[in-house]
């Protein structure tokens, strides 16, 4: 891990200023503040602001980079006016990443920054991740996956360097919540957000609540499933859920999962597979 942050630190040191997509989350604030240690005043970071995050985190992103001495902004993107994003195909990810990194790469050259960096760490390579490839097209750096950071290596460093999102639960844009192929509208992206933050607030803090229809699928870790399920916050939950507007509230018995939306695609891949060995 010491070998890592290092590399870390000797890779960003060579790029001399950058621009940080930063979201606030526990990757981006550590690559900001490990950046900010090495680069100190030429680093810049934006946040981007949309209805595909909750608000709360936008506040929390602000409030991290002010406590970190950095310049920082919040840009407003239009991802739900492109048609490719909001009929949510495989590759969603992709069309939102290719506006954003257009967008942080404009802005990079007003500010004579040399490079545009996100928070991809090497956990991240054994996911699918559409977006990876709109930042490769950009020439976007990803440090924390070039020094092979791993999720857990970022945790416990960020844990060390007093940074409060060391613990921080890991979280997706919204429009992750949609399955493949379902129309992603701002009305439901508002309900998901609320779902989601009702839960937050009974102390459930690792939650996803997968929007299929009229069907809340709520996904907390294992751990918490019997949480979930006591009367009082289950009752509650059912009551708060249906004035949402959903029919039924269920409760996904494998808890949550980063990518669970995926696995379809896996499934899919499978059976293709299965068809062509079959028919060759």
């Amino acid at each position: 891990m010491e070998r890592k942050l290092k590399e870390l630190e000797e890779i960003l040191t060579a790029m001399e200023s950058v621009l940080v997509a930063y979201s606030g989350g526990v990757d981006s604030t550590f690559l900001l503040k490990v950046a900010r240690d090495v680069l100190g005043d030429e680093v810049l970071a934006i946040t981007a602001k949309s209805s595909v995050y909750p608000s709360e985190e936008i506040e929390q992103a602000d409030t991290l980079a002010r406590s970190l001495k950095v310049r920082h902004r919040i840009i407003e993107t239009q991802e739900m006016a492109n048609l490719k994003f909001v009929s949510n195909p495989k590759d969603r990810c992709y069309w939102c990443k290719k506006e954003l990194f257009a967008t942080l790469i404009s802005i990079a050259r007003k500010n004579n920054l040399k490079y545009v960096l996100d928070g991809t760490n090497f956990d991240d390579l054994g996911d699918f991740r559409p977006g990876m490839k709109a930042a490769g097209e950009f020439g976007i750096r990803s440090p924390l996956k070039e020094a092979m950071l791993t999720k857990e290596d970022i945790r416990s460093l960020s844990k060390r360097m007093d940074l409060p999102t060391w613990d921080k639960p890991s979280f997706a844009c919204l429009a992750s919540r949609f399955p493949y192929g379902m129309k992603i509208t701002s009305g439901n992206l508002i309900k998901v957000a609320k779902a989601e933050r009702f839960l937050r607030r009974s102390g459930i803090t690792q939650v996803r609540v997968r929007h299929h229809d009229n069907i809340a699928r709520i996904e907390v870790l294992e751990e918490d499933i019997p949480k979930l399920l006591e009367e009082k916050l289950r009752r509650e939950t059912i009551l708060y859920f249906k004035k949402l507007g959903y029919s039924y509230v269920a409760v996904d018995l494998e808890g949550y999962r980063t990518g669970s939306m995926n696995e379809v695609l896996k499934a899919d891949d499978k059976r293709a597979t299965d068809r062509r060995e079959k028919d060759g």
